[in-house]
């Protein structure tokens, strides 16, 4: 087929801009050597978690160094890498490239496959050609599952457009599992482990509900996350096994517990003994699993709904051997063309489920050939999405009815981006009022923080190049404590940049640790994607002084981006922009403009002047105080025990009342401005002026928006922050060029 050689060559162009550039970057920090012999082992502290399978290849960039590696171990924030040569003993920070192009290959492995395959090749051009004609009987249709149980029986494939909270799992669900009630073997598949977990665990408690025994028949194959472990325990693999092989079981729990200890030890004090041992139970349970992988897949042959990731698809002979009944791809928009085929090949029926107005599949390489297949989706490339008004193709079955949003925040979506398509449940106004009417904001569903005026925040990550702005981070953080305080139970912070969502995730491990009861996440836009929050806080983070907003909220595929950040929200919505900026920098047509607007236009937007009137918690790291009390900050300033670091912007504040204390101290001080001051003799003099003042005392505590005396010009609404957190300090120290 001549689309599977232009696939496989995108594919193979794919592969090699990541071999060669890597895509997916990670800041390691204070690596140790472990061993050197024919490769050198090295242990990593991480900024973030990581979750990468031991064995995945990586690549290290290390100022102008690049060498390949292989990861040995992760736990927590830590990360074992074997590398090709040494670099000596230690290593201070550095990047990680991951990127999963060894899936890649696998795909075009099967791709071979189905070369091969007559039928499969079949499956895969009634996909990529869709009929015109239908064959199921319309006129016995009776609700909309009902719909598209028979569809997905006569017709060999059938799209389905799942706009946000329209039932989308619902309906998937229960058409699963009425295939699988007549004896038919059913596939979900998707590209997260988050969705498929969602999929499955509602096949399972609809037939709970209809007295049907799910163990052995109903089965998570692959990741298998404490949540669904917690609620759907019979589904897993591991369950089934601890049944069946309990002492393998144990010894391997076992294993996992000594390897998350010696991690934690490795992580306060690092010993090459401990490392060594890391590595001998990283072999040992390497071992288990061998022992207990024939066993797991006997397991999955005789169960009859079988959930697993795409990539466990393609990559484990258990699944891509069989042939199913009905197979069904969920989260379709983000999943690549070549990866729909796959699927469509492995069953006798497709479903294709998704929302083409949300995140496509992403893609390194700018290769034509790739835009083309790996960053579209396959909605769009089967030619199923027409004129959506007047000549709906017969194949594409649209969901149409949202319950998810408030309705004052799905008018925006239901009218601008599903152009009236989509309609309001009647019963979604009554359902998420209690959610509106809790703090912050009581009584508003959506609702604009606007950062106009409050100061020049804006900056770039040194080694990334991404984007981040404090004040509207700190603005953020308030709103997710006086969430917290009133009794919302799942907040999600999105931002569209990484280096702001790993800045929102230092500071919740500071301050709030781990919340109980609250599922709280902080996260770039693709994290999101397939949940859902009762409270969503997106932070925009562009403002002054950048010359022009971010392609992620402006560029082609920002429409999605932003359709996601708005329509995970159950029952309240926060923006934090600076329209100032926006008004601007960005033309009025782009999406990021109609949203503001439509805010502003609905009598949505707070502004600086009622900053102190939304913010009823102080908490003791995060205070904010009028800016001409200097009482605190000289306090702070007195009690400074190793360092201080001063940043003066062009507009100088007075400094007089702050002098004599300034003066007596024995603190090393380090000033960054683009004048000297007379009347202060630093240790350190950088020229050099960051757009914003800021004072960042034993690289613990920060004040932003500098408290003055003598005001004149005020970057902040008369408001500044004190914030205690040694993670955010350090983690900014290291973005600042000085």
């Amino acid at each position: 087929m001549s689309y599977i050689k232009q696939w496989q060559k995108a594919l193979n162009l794919e592969i090699k801009h990541l071999k060669t550039f890597g895509g997916t970057k990670y800041t390691l920090t204070n690596g140790r050597l472990v061993e050197s012999a024919d490769t050198s082992i090295y242990f990593f502290d991480t900024v973030i978690t990581l979750k990468i399978p031991a064995g995945t290849s990586v690549r290290i960039e290390w100022g102008k160094t690049s060498i390949k590696g292989q990861i040995l171990s992760t736990e927590g924030r830590s990360v074992m890498v074997a590398l090709e040569k040494s670099l000596g003993d230690l290593i201070n920070d550095c990047l990680l490239f991951h990127d999963p192009w060894e899936l890649l290959e696998q795909l075009n492995q099967r791709l071979d496959e189905i070369k091969k395959s007559k039928r499969k090749r079949t499956r895969v051009q009634a996909l990529m050609e869709p009929s015109l004609e239908v064959n199921h009987p319309s006129h016995k249709i009776k609700t909309s599952v009902h719909e598209l149980l028979l569809r997905s029986t006569y017709n060999p494939v059938t799209f389905v457009w799942g706009p946000p909270g329209t039932g989308k799992t619902y309906t998937l669900a229960r058409v699963a599992a009425n295939h699988y009630l007549k004896n038919r073997k059913v596939l979900i598949l998707s590209q997260s482990n988050q969705a498929v977990d969602v999929l499955i665990g509602e096949v399972a408690r609809f037939l709970k509900k209809k007295d049907y025994q799910t163990t052995g028949k109903v089965m998570r194959y692959g990741s298998e996350s404490d949540e669904l472990k917690a609620q759907h325990p019979e589904l897993t693999v591991s369950y089934l096994l601890e049944k069946q092989e309990p002492r393998l079981i144990d010894e391997r729990e076992q294993l996992l517990k000594e390897k998350l200890a010696l991690t934690k030890d490795l992580g306060l004090s690092f010993s090459k003994r401990d490392s060594k041992s890391l590595l001998e139970i990283e072999k040992k349970l390497t071992h288990f699993l061998e022992k207990l992988r024939s066993k797991e897949h006997q397991l999955v042959k005789e169960a009859s709904i079988i959930g697993a990731t795409l990539a466990k698809a393609a990559t484990d002979e258990t699944l891509f051997s069989q042939t199913f009944d009905v197979v069904i791809v969920d989260e379709a928009s983000m999943v690549y063309v070549p990866q729909a085929a796959f699927a469509a090949s492995l069953g006798k029926r497709l479903i294709v489920c998704g929302d083409f107005k949300q995140l496509p599949p992403i893609a390194a390489s700018r290769d034509p050939l790739v835009t083309e297949w790996l960053k579209e989706d396959i909605f769009h490339k089967a030619g199923v999405v027409q004129e959506l008004q007047t000549n709906r193709h017969p194949h594409l079955f649209l969901l149409n009815q949202q319950r998810r949003m408030h309705p004052d925040i799905s008018a925006f979506t239901n009218q601008v981006i599903y152009q009236t398509l989509v309609t309001d449940h009647p019963s979604v106004h009554q359902t998420r009022h209690a959610l509106a009417e809790r703090e912050p904001f009581k009584g508003q569903a959506s609702i604009l923080l606007d950062a106009k005026g409050m100061g020049s925040y804006c900056m770039k990550e040194k080694n990334t190049h991404s984007r981040f702005n404090l004040w509207q981070l700190l603005l953020s953080f308030q709103l997710i404590l006086e969430s917290l305080l009133n009794g919302t139970k799942s907040i999600g912070y999105v931002t569209p940049y990484r280096a702001q969502a790993q800045f929102m995730e230092k500071l919740i491990s500071d301050i709030i640790k781990e919340p109980q009861n609250v599922d709280l996440l902080s996260a770039t836009v693709h994290r999101f994607q397939g949940s859902e929050r009762e409270c969503m806080i997106f932070d925009t983070v562009d403002s002054f002084p950048e010359e022009r907003s971010g392609y992620l909220l402006t560029g082609k595929e920002s429409e999605r981006l932003i359709n996601v950040a708005l329509t995970r929200t159950q029952g309240k919505f926060i923006q934090v922009s600076d329209t100032s900026f926006f008004g601007d920098k960005v033309n009025p047509n782009k999406l990021i403009r109609q949203l503001l607007t439509h805010q502003e236009n609905h009598g949505q937007s707070i502004g600086k002047q009622q900053i102190g009137s939304w913010i009823k918690h102080q908490h003791p790291k995060l205070q904010w105080l009028h800016a001409k009390n200097l009482t605190k900050v000289m306090e702070d300033l007195s009690q400074a025990k190793t360092s201080i670091l001063l940043s003066l912007s062009d507009i100088t504040p007075s400094l007089n009342d702050w002098l004599p204390i300034m003066r007596e101290q024995r603190a090393l001080i380090t000033l960054i401005s683009n004048t000297p001051l007379a009347d202060i003799q630093p240790a350190n003099w950088i020229e050099q002026s960051l757009p914003f003042n800021f004072i960042l005392i034993d690289h613990k505590l920060l004040w932003l928006g500098l408290p003055l005396s003598g005001i004149r010009h005020l970057q902040s609404p008369y408001i500044c922050a004190r914030l205690e957190s040694p993670q955010v300090a350090e983690h900014f120290i290291r973005q600042l060029s000085i």
